[in-house]
């Protein structure tokens, strides 16, 4: 049977380290703050928001809430997008996506300041992820992965990473930040060819095609590490993966469960963003008045 990698231990971690550094902030009068906006009352939105809010204010992360109704128009959301984006008492901005098919997504997107985007929407976030060179924050649950990764101490230089899923939200950016740590990656989607084939090689394998218990027997040798971001309800009620898990579980080397696995470090990632984009905000504030007191002295 599989050793089972949990996210509770991995969030935990990282929770605790999060929380010290909303203390220092604190002492230096900055109160980290996370603004959640939501269209509508999709229950799966809903939910993460309810995860999101627990856990932000479980470390001191003050949370608000800006709440649309599902017929807003595109240019109000814009607009009220860029005006949280402006306010110098908010830190990070989540925009629960999808959006409605009225609302322009890359508009939205476009509003948000990649400095105060802590879930990795924005081409300035996407753009830092591919170039490696740590600006901007990864997605949360892509970042997650890796989390949990290092927290197990599970080695990727060297080893072959297969991702399935090839989407902006998790699959390409969970492919760059393997690659960045030195694996080599294969990244699958729904045309390729032999899917089976190219899981079967990997040593890592995230499942991120978006499908339910979409990579089968199949998929699975001896040894694999395998990390499950698929969220999907059954008609009974049960949350599934992308994973057939009974299957796996007796094949593999270790395993995320679904759910308690790479969607309960998320949540974690997130607030983490937050403080970071707080922190970065101190240290713009203090060069900035460094600049201005230089510039005064120069007068």
């Amino acid at each position: 049977m599989a050793d089972i990698l949990y996210g509770k231990p991995v969030a935990d971690a990282l929770a605790d380290e999060t929380a010290q550094r909303v203390d220092t902030l604190r002492s230096a009068g900055i109160d980290p703050c996370l603004l959640i906006v939501r269209v509508g009352d999709d229950p799966g939105d809903l939910s993460y928001e309810r995860s999101a809010t627990r856990r932000c204010e479980s470390m001191g992360i003050a949370v608000r809430t800006l709440c649309f109704e599902p017929d807003v128009s595109g240019d109000e959301l814009v607009c009220a997008v860029r005006e949280a984006g402006s306010d110098a008492s908010v830190h990070g901005i989540l925009i629960l996506r999808p959006l409605p098919a009225h609302i322009d997504d890359r508009a939205v997107r476009e509003a948000l300041p990649a400095e105060k985007d802590v879930d990795g929407i924005t081409d300035g976030s996407l753009s830092g992820v591919y170039a490696g060179n740590g600006t901007g924050y990864a997605p949360c649950t892509a970042e997650a992965c890796v989390r949990i990764l290092e927290h197990y101490g599970i080695p990727v230089e060297g080893k072959h990473a297969v991702v399935a899923g090839r989407s902006l939200v998790i699959g390409r950016p969970a492919a760059m930040l393997m690659l960045h740590r030195h694996a080599t990656v294969t990244i699958c989607h729904s045309r390729t060819s032999d899917l089976a084939g190219h899981c079967l090689q990997a040593d890592i394998l995230i499942a991120a095609s978006g499908s339910r218990e979409a990579l089968t027997a199949l998929c699975y040798r001896a040894g694999q590490v395998v990390l499950d971001v698929g969220i999907h309800v059954d008609s009974e009620g049960r949350v599934l993966g992308d994973v057939d898990y009974e299957t796996a579980e007796r094949l593999v080397g270790a395993i995320t469960p679904v759910p308690g696995g790479v969607g309960a470090v998320t949540t974690a990632v997130l607030a983490d963003h937050v403080v970071r984009a707080a922190g970065l905000a101190l240290q713009t504030g203090r060069d900035r008045r460094l600049s201005e007191g230089g510039r005064e002295r120069n007068i």
